[in-house]
Order: structure tokens, then C-alpha cells, then sequence
């Protein structure tokens, strides 16, 4: 029993230094700079930075907030110059591809900044959709899910609105 007094002690004051050093640790510079009213965002320190943003809906609301979502990442000051993103479309998602749909203009203008728009075939084996269906600009990929897989285990971030 002395023994597992002695180990019950030896508990109670490490758990009692742990929670006097996490008392007393310095803030980091973030935290000071919000307390003042001076935080700006996180600072774009890599030289580049990879981002998959996954659309697997057919709402022209939630299309139009994912093309403007990649429009503001590209326009982020931080991110200029540094930022490789891709759009991979699935399910639902594929209505932002089709012709018949009215978002050939963004599209084009992500495509242009760099943007990969990226189609799963499973969606359109899945769904009887041609390719001549589909803007002739798109890229393809076996599976959106695959994608999103592969993209993440390479530490990309996943997006998704």
C-alpha cells in the first residue's frame, strides 16, 4: 500500500505542476495581437499551399457560394502567387459542369487563374452523362471521392461549402 501512496502523490503533483505551467505559459503572439485589436489572420509563411474544394450538390446557391469561395481564396492577398487549387465535382455537383447551366463565365475565369475543374466519371456512368454534355475545359477523374483521398493524404485542404 505505501507504494501506491507514493505513486498517488507523485500523480497529484505532476498533475499539479502541469496545470500551474499551462497557468503561466506565455500567450502566443496571435493571442496578444487579438487581445490589442490587432489580429490580422494567420500569416501565408509556406511557399505554396494546396487546396481541393469538393461540390457534390446541385444548388445554384451553393455552386455560386463554392465558385465565389475559390474566387476569394485566389484573391486573398496572402495567397497570391502561392495557392493551387482544384474543383472536383460529383453527384449533384456535376450541374456546374453542364452547358446547360448558366456558369460557363466563372468557370472559365477560375480555369484561366489555374483553377483544375475536375469531373468524376462515376457520377457520369452513374447518371448516363455524355462528355459532350459537359464544358470541353474540364479534366476528369475516375472517382470524386477517390479524389478527394488521394488530394488529402498528398496534404492538400479539403473545402467544402
Amino acid at each position: 500500500m505505501p507504494v501506491f501512496r507514493h505513486f498517488l502523490a507523485a500523480l497529484l503533483l505532476t498533475g499539479t505542476a502541469l496545470t500551474a505551467t499551462a497557468q503561466t505559459a506565455k500567450p502566443s503572439a496571435d493571442q496578444v495581437a487579438f487581445q490589442q485589436g490587432t489580429f490580422q489572420g494567420a500569416t501565408a509563411d509556406k511557399a505554396r499551399y494546396d487546396v481541393i474544394y469538393q461540390l457534390d450538390s446541385e444548388d445554384p446557391k451553393l455552386i455560386k457560394q463554392t465558385l465565389r469561395n475559390i474566387s476569394n481564396a485566389l484573391d486573398d492577398p496572402r495567397l497570391k502567387g502561392k495557392l493551387q487549387v482544384e474543383l472536383v465535382a460529383f453527384g449533384g455537383g456535376v450541374a456546374a459542369f453542364r452547358k446547360d447551366q448558366p456558369y460557363e463565365a466563372e468557370l472559365l475565369a477560375l480555369k484561366e487563374k489555374g483553377v483544375i475543374l475536375a469531373q468524376c466519371l462515376n457520377t457520369m456512368r452513374e447518371r448516363k452523362i455524355t462528355k459532350q454534355e459537359l464544358w470541353p475545359f474540364l479534366s476528369f477523374v475516375p472517382s470524386g471521392n477517390g479524389e478527394l483521398i488521394i488530394r488529402q493524404a498528398q496534404g492538400w485542404a479539403l473545402v467544402h461549402p
